[in-house]
C-alpha cells in the first residue's frame, strides 16, 4: 500500500527521536516543523489529523490564503516563515506568522520593528545566515551575523531568538550545521533553524532546535525542503 503523509510523519517522528536519542539529547529538545509551502488545505489536514501543530510556509500571500480556514477548525497550530521576506509584507508577517526565520538586513529589521510597536504583537524571529555565502541565496554573512543581531537588539529593539541556514546542496551541510551552531553561540540565542529533508538527522546532531521537514512528509514538490 502507498504510505499516506500520516504515515511519513510518524516515519519522520520516529527518525527524529531516534536522533535526539542518538545524539544525547534530551527528547522534545528538536521541533519538527512540516513544510506546507505549495500544499493545499487538503493535503493539509491529514497531517493535522495526525498531530501535527508546527507548520512552515515560505510565502506570506500564500500562508494566508490557505491557513485562516485550517486555524479556525484546529486550536493551538503554529506558523512559521521560512521564506525570504519583503519589507513591504512585514505587517502582514507580523500578523499572521507566530515565528519568523529570515530577517537578514536592516531594512526587514527596521519593518518589523515598526510593525511589532503598532500591532503590539510580537512573533519569535530568526536572522537567516548565509553559511555558504552563495550569491542566488538570501541570509546575512557569516562574518556578519554576529554584529547584525546586536544591531537588530541595539538599533532596532528586537529580540532575535535564534538563526537559520539552508546549506548550499551539493555540499556537505555538518560544516554549515556546525558554523551556525558556533555563531548562534556566539550571538546568545537559543533557537538553531536548519536540517531538511535529507540532513535533519545531522543537522540534530549539530544542536539544531527546529528541523524543516517538507517532501518526506507531503510528498514530491518541485524544489526540496
Amino acid at each position: 500500500m502507498t504510505a499516506t503523509a500520516a504515515d511519513r510523519l510518524r516515519a519522520i517522528r520516529d527518525r527524529l527521536e531516534a536522533a535526539t536519542r542518538d545524539a544525547g539529547r534530551p527528547a522534545g529538545s528538536a521541533t519538527l516543523i512540516a513544510v506546507s509551502k505549495t500544499f493545499e488545505a487538503d493535503d493539509i489536514r491529514p497531517v493535522i489529523a495526525a498531530g501535527q501543530r508546527v507548520f512552515g510556509e515560505n510565502r506570506v500571500q500564500e500562508a494566508m490564503g490557505k491557513w485562516p480556514a485550517l486555524r479556525a477548525e484546529t486550536d493551538g497550530l503554529e506558523l512559521h516563515l521560512i521564506g525570504p521576506l519583503q519589507s513591504n509584507k512585514a505587517r502582514e508577517a507580523v500578523a499572521f506568522f507566530d515565528v519568523i526565520h529570515t530577517v537578514d538586513r536592516d531594512k526587514i529589521a527596521a519593518a518589523l520593528a515598526a510593525e511589532i510597536a503598532r500591532q503590539g504583537r510580537a512573533p519569535k524571529l530568526l536572522v537567516q545566515v548565509n553559511t555558504g555565502e552563495e550569491p542566488q541565496k538570501a541570509g546575512i554573512a557569516p562574518a556578519e551575523a554576529v554584529a547584525f543581531v546586536e544591531r537588530c537588539r541595539t538599533v532596532h529593539g528586537l529580540a532575535v531568538a535564534g538563526l537559520m541556514c539552508i546549506p548550499p546542496v551539493e555540499e556537505n551541510p555538518s560544516p554549515h550545521f556546525a558554523l551556525l551552531d558556533e555563531l548562534a553561540d556566539r550571538a546568545g540565542v537559543p533557537l538553531r533553524s536548519m536540517g531538511m529533508s535529507a540532513d535533519f538527522e545531522t543537522a540534530i546532531r549539530h544542536g539544531a532546535t527546529h528541523v524543516r521537514v517538507g517532501s518526506a512528509i507531503f510528498g514530491h514538490r518541485d524544489t526540496p525542503a
